[in-house]
Formats: structure tokens, sequence, C-alpha cells
């Protein structure tokens, strides 16, 4: 190190001195950079297999062929509506197991089948009556119980008090699967039913549907006015401490926990106006006062990207300030208008909470027909699934959760393609 003249370091020492210790520094800092993103991907990765390992399941479901012997003579004389199809179901049964006679064993016998079998064989005669007087070889729904044995959820060599099927029972499995009467079928009811207490018969089609007219009425009422409020905030509001206020007000409803907007909900619309509970319609309004803030905020981030010179270029020719707005302002800043509004929807597709303070939290077997037809949501259908005691409800939940995370990522996909597809750069 060469002093100065008047004996101090001279200053490009002192840097290069220090230079090795900053490196070393800057070299800590990306490596604790790399291992959080890289820990953050772990954690995603580890989180999406066991959605998947805990799911894929429920898109199979085990049937059993029965031989189901439709008698010319009791269907003629009685309504197809009024016949006992259950008792069909169990004659069908006792023929495949004649030795069957004691009850209780007659019994652990039908439990191996749905109890909705007896509903998908009066739809199978409404539909084809021609069965009538024949022996037709039908597919139905096994129980969740066999369901779950036959995908390995439930070990057979574990003690018969451990698992929800008896040793005869799991004979009279072996039995079937030998005669090639039970199989694997892709489970097409889960996506086309309704909820149901029966694991095997469980959809998250009437929980789709509710959250299809929950989005709907979202969308028509939170994109225009939220688009509106942006357009006015930002273009025409004059620069004063009211809208000061109203700025840092959307900017603090943005960061609300969602579950105060379900309880504003609840005293409005549910106890003040009386609107019918549990019903899209006020889900919707709901999930619109949420989503507000989303679009308005990206809305004028979007229109302040618009540069200056377009406005002073449509103004300099002669438009007014509503033609420069609406003219040339807005169709350049809806790219980003857009992408703020589907972000805003897929938030608001996987909400919870504000649902829950509405009564969207109730059982409902039928599928919604309107907007004000008593409907779930599909997160709190995963919510109602995920608290059932039922071992089958575990792949059910995350079935419906791998839906709902397929939905968002087509949403926020969707969101950064029209990006890109309409965006300008200057």
């Amino acid at each position: 190190m060469t002093p100065n003249a008047n004996g101090s370091p001279r200053t490009i020492d002192i840097v290069n001195r220090s230079l090795a210790r900053r490196y070393l520094s800057e070299r800590r800092f990306r490596m604790c950079g790399l291992a959080a993103i890289t820990a953050s991907l772990l954690f995603l990765c580890v989180l999406l297999f066991t959605i998947g390992k805990n799911g894929y399941t429920a898109f199979q479901q085990t049937v059993i062929r029965l031989d189901v012997h439709f008698d010319e003579e009791q269907f003629s004389s009685q309504d197809l509506n009024a016949l006992d199809y259950q008792d069909l179901i169990r004659s069908s049964l006792q023929r495949l197991f004649p030795e069957v006679e004691d009850r209780s064993e007659q019994r652990m016998l039908r439990a191996l089948v749905s109890s909705g079998a007896a509903f998908q064989l009066q739809e199978s005669v409404a539909q084809d009556p021609s069965f009538i007087g024949k022996t037709i070889p039908l597919w139905f729904p096994a129980s969740d119980e066999v369901d779950m044995v036959m995908k390995g959820h439930f070990k057979r060599t574990a003690p018969e008090e451990e698992r929800p099927i008896n040793d005869l029972q799991l004979q009279w499995i072996d039995r079937l699967a030998a005669e090639n009467r039970i199989a694997f079928r892709f489970n097409k009811g889960f996506f086309t039913s309704g909820d149901s207490r029966e694991p095997e018969l469980a959809g998250i089609w009437g929980a789709t549907t509710g959250s299809f007219f929950t989005l709907l009425v979202t969308l028509v009422l939170s994109f225009p006015i939220g688009v509106a409020s942006a357009v006015y905030l930002e273009e025409f509001a004059p620069r004063n401490r009211l809208t000061d206020l109203i700025e840092v007000n959307i900017n603090n409803l943005a960061a609300v926990p969602s579950i105060v907007f379900g309880l504003l909900g609840l005293s409005v619309f549910l106890n003040f106006f009386q609107m019918p509970r549990s019903a899209p319609v006020v889900g919707g309004l709901v999930l619109t006062l949420m989503t507000f803030p989303t679009i308005i905020i990206a809305g004028r981030a979007a229109l302040k990207s618009v540069p200056p010179s377009i406005r002073e270029a449509a103004l300099g020719v002669g438009a007014s300030k509503m033609q420069t707005v609406v003219h040339h302002v807005l169709p350049l800043a809806f790219p980003g208008i857009l992408t703020g509004t589907i972000i805003g929807m897929a938030r608001a597709l996987g909400e919870t909470a504000p649902l829950l303070m509405i009564g969207m939290v109730a059982f409902i077997v039928d599928i919604p027909r309107g907007f004000t037809d008593p409907s779930t949501a599909l997160p709190v259908q995963i919510y109602l699934w995920a608290d059932s005691p039922e071992r089958a409800f575990v792949e059910k939940t995350s079935a419906a959760i791998m839906v709902l995370l397929a939905f968002m990522i087509l949403m926020n996909s969707a969101a950064i393609y029209l990006r890109k597809r309409f965006e300008r750069r200057w």
C-alpha cells in the first residue's frame, strides 16, 4: 500500500481492500435469494404433489356389474316411478350369492353397492323402456367403502376392526373380481352431479354452476362500475382533499380481509334488504364489493401508463376531453384494465369466507337454475368436503382443489395472454 504525500492511505487502496468483502457480501445475498426461490418452488411442488396424489383417484370410480331382471308383469302393472328399484338391486345380488341367507349377511352384501344404484336404475328404465321383460347386465357404482378398498386406501391385510370392509365382504369382492363383475370406470358423475351425503355420488357440478352464476353477477357489476370509477378518478376528478381521501380509502379497501365484506353483505343485503340467503345474486354482490378496489387500482395504473403525448395530440386536433379518453386513452389502457379485472375475478373465484357469512355453506343437492336459487360455490364445497369424516371425501376434496386450481391457472393465463396480445410499447 503506497501512502499519499501526507502519509495517509490512498483512496484506491481503501476501495481495493474492501472490494473482496463487498463481493463476498454480494455472493451471500445472491445465495440467500436463490435459496429462498428454491425453497418456495420446493414447497409448491410438495403441495401440488400432495394434492395430486390424494385427488387423482377421484377421477376413477369402482363399479359393479349386476344382471337385473325386469319382470314384464311387474312393470306393466305399476307406474314406473312407483316401483321398488332397490328391491331389483337386492334380487340381482341375491342371485349372484344364493348361499347368503342370514339377514345380517344380506345387509352386508347390499352394502357393496351404492345406495344411489336404485336411482340410476330408474333413470335407465325411463330412458330405455325396452329393458322391460329382459335380463340386462348393468354397471352400478360401488359403495365408498368398496371403492376405498379397491383403490388401496385401506390395507386388506389390516385387522378387520381397522378397515370398513370385513373379511366376508372381501371374499365377495374377490369373487366379483374373478367373474369380471367389478372394474374401474371414469367418474363422470364427479363432474355432472351435485353434492351428496354419499361420497361415491357426490359431484362438483352444483358448486360449479353456483360459482358461475356468482362470478357472472360479480363481472356484470364490478367491471363497468370499476372502470368508470378509475376513468373518473384518473382523468376527470379534480386534485383536492376529497379525491385524495377517496384514493386512500380505495387502497385501504384492497387490503381489508375478505370476511369483512361478508359481514357487510350479511348486514346489508340479507338483514336490511331481505334478499334470499345462499343465493348467487347475494354472493355476486358481496364479491363485487371485494373486487372493486382491485379493478379500480389496476385501471388507474393502466390509464397512467398511456403516454401524455396521446392526450395532447388528441386535444391538439380539436377532440374534447371525453372524446380523448373514450377514443384514444381507454382503448390503449384496455389490456391492463382487462388484466386487472381477470386477476380480481380469479381472486373472487377462490374466496370462501365472505360466502360463508351469507349462508352459501348450506348443503345443496339440486343444481341451481337461476341467480336466486339456493346454491353453493366451489371453494365452499371444498370446505364442506374437507370437514366430512368419510375417507372417500378426502380424495373428493383434493380433486375439487385440482379443478379449482385449473380454473384459476386458466384465468391467470388468459390475463397474461391478453396483456401480451394487446400491449403496445412506446
